[in-house]
């Protein structure tokens, strides 16, 4: 009976077709090049699995192994490498450009914040009606912003004109 090839992992058994084979023992010793019925009859012996570990190599090479095992031990190692991975989000902190100071202080001390549980942070200026005729008062706000936060910050986008709006990219230290 013949198992169509797992899409997600390695040929097992009778899954493999080529012949011959480079066969790896359990040990990690070279048994040397073999026939698939050979190898598959030898990993039958010790109660184990034919693993395709280079499928692309000619002859291709196979390990004697136990399958099971060797999933569990994948799945625990990608489980462990999901664990310590940081996704770095895309934080938002929007400002306009006739802020009052208490305001612009509250609204960096958010943006220290987000800086320092390692996101970025976009600060967007957002200019309403008439205000889009002077952008250089919107550009000193965005610029003074960014001197707030250079300590632990740095610029990663510099400041750009978007239609309404004016955005700049900061990411941390």
């Amino acid at each position: 009976m013949l198992i169509p090839p797992d899409v997600k992992g390695p040929r097992v058994n009778r899954q493999i077709r080529f012949s011959p084979l480079r066969v790896i023992g359990d040990d990690g010793a070279q048994l040397g090049i073999m026939d698939v019925d050979t190898a598959l009859s030898r990993a039958q012996e010790l109660g184990l699995d034919l693993v395709e570990v280079a499928p692309l190599a000619r002859p291709p090479v196979v390990r004697i192994m136990d399958f099971g095992k060797y999933k569990f031990e994948q799945a625990k190692m990608a489980r462990q490498a999901k664990k310590k991975q940081h996704v770095i989000e895309l934080k938002e902190v929007k400002f306009r450009p006739g802020i009052e100071e208490h305001d612009f202080q509250t609204k960096v001390r958010h943006a220290r914040e987000f800086l320092g549980e390692g996101n970025k942070v976009k600060v967007t200026l957002m200019f309403r009606g008439r205000q889009i005729a002077h952008p250089e008062l919107g550009r000193k706000v965005v610029i003074r912003v960014a001197q707030e936060l250079v300590d632990v910050s740095k610029i990663e986008a510099d400041p750009k004109f978007e239609g309404k709006s004016m955005t700049m990219i900061l990411a941390p230290k």
